[in-house]
Parts: C-alpha cells; sequence; structure tokens
C-alpha cells in the first residue's frame, strides 16, 4: 500500500519538494557548485519558507543513508524519486550532496538575492495563482469556451474566490516590477501555462498589464 499523505509530508514532504525544483532541470550540482534547480529552490525558499530549509537537509540527508529496504519497496511505501537523469547508484551521493549544500546555505548564512525565476519549478512557485489563471482559462480550449480573451477574464473574476482574486492581482504586480523585456513576459506566460497569443494588438506585457487593471478596477 501507498503511503498515507500525513506520514508522505512528514517524512518526505519537503524533500519532495526540492526534487520537484529538478524536474525538467539539469541534476549537475558538484561538491564545489550547485545546479540552476537548486539555487532557484533556495532563492524561492529562503524568501518565502526560510524555516522548511533544515526539514529539507535533514530529509534529504535521512533518505540518503536509510534508502527503502526491500519490504518497504515491496509494499509501495516508499517515496519513489523521480528520474532526474542519474542513474539508480548515483542517486544516493546525490542527495548528500544537495543536504551539503543546504546546510552550507544555513550555516553560512547563504541568502541568494531576489531575482527572475530561472526555471519552471521557480515561476510556478512564486506565481501560483497566476499559473491557475493562465493554466486554467488560456489554455488551448480558450476559444472554444469563451467569446474572447475579456471572457474569460470576466469569467474568472466572476467564479474565483475573492481571497484569491486579490491574490492574483497581487502576482500581477509583483510579475510587472520585474525588470523584464517583452520576451520575457513571452516566457513567462509560456511557463505558468498560457497555450494562446494575448489578444491583438497586445504584447505579452501589456497585456498583462490591462488584466492587472481590469481585475484590480
Amino acid at each position: 500500500m501507498s503511503l498515507k499523505p500525513l506520514e508522505h509530508d512528514r517524512k518526505y514532504g519537503e524533500l519532495d519538494q526540492v526534487i520537484r525544483a529538478y524536474l525538467g532541470q539539469a541534476a549537475d550540482d558538484t561538491d564545489d557548485t550547485r545546479s540552476a534547480a537548486l539555487d532557484a529552490y533556495l532563492r524561492h525558499t529562503w524568501h518565502t519558507r526560510p524555516w522548511a530549509l533544515a526539514t529539507a537537509e535533514a530529509q534529504l540527508r535521512e533518505y540518503a543513508e536509510n534508502p527503502p529496504g526491500r519490504l518497504r519497496l515491496r509494499l509501495g511505501e516508499f517515496y519513489p524519486v523521480p528520474d532526474v537523469g542519474l542513474a539508480d547508484e548515483e542517486i544516493q551521493d546525490w542527495l548528500r550532496r544537495l543536504a551539503g549544500h543546504l546546510r552550507q546555505s544555513l550555516e553560512n548564512g547563504e541568502v541568494p538575492p531576489p531575482a527572475i525565476p530561472g526555471t519552471h519549478w521557480e515561476w510556478h512557485a512564486r506565481f501560483p495563482e497566476l499559473g491557475q489563471f493562465l493554466g486554467g482559462w488560456f489554455s488551448q480550449d480558450m476559444p472554444d469556451e469563451f467569446e474572447d480573451h475579456d471572457a474569460a477574464v470576466a469569467d474568472y473574476a466572476e467564479t474565483t474566490d475573492p481571497g484569491l482574486l486579490a491574490r492574483l492581482i497581487g502576482e500581477l504586480h509583483e510579475l510587472l516590477a520585474l525588470p523584464l523585456e517583452e520576451s520575457d513576459y513571452a516566457l513567462a506566460l509560456a511557463e505558468l501555462g498560457m497555450e494562446v497569443d494575448p489578444p491583438a494588438p497586445f504584447t505579452p506585457g501589456a497585456w498583462l498589464s490591462l488584466v492587472a487593471e481590469r481585475l484590480g478596477g
């Protein structure tokens, strides 16, 4: 039987967050350098949930030192490390390496400065409601579900809890405050799940500004 949610989160919850940061990224950490994925995890977590870093370090080290045995494997009561491009025999040393980097960051107070998100995971971790909005209302099915972009925005505003709506407005303003070029805004929209182009004649940045203004008004 698989792990129950409480047991999973207690033993592997933050480890899972670290590993998810690597999906689609290279697990190319060395003893002296961190990967882009680990930098993204550290940058976001230091500035939002700094207390979680010690938990991540402990869970990574515990899993590396005590990998699941035959019985737990047979019963399915373990955390299956997703494919990060490493051979099975490399995983334990890699997890220890990650734990070492996290401990060093904590002990030395190495806090990565705020920056533009560098990975798919970081875009969604930093802008979760914007990801819900773009991925849910502006998927490739949007033209079949709504008359136009304005209708999709109106539907979101009418059907979404006011607290989440306020969160989206805040995330839009946070995104617009970043030093981005239009190509960066296009990348952000794609990373956050938008599968249709902004309506003509708006550029990605101009459309985001328009949405923030309409929702805020």
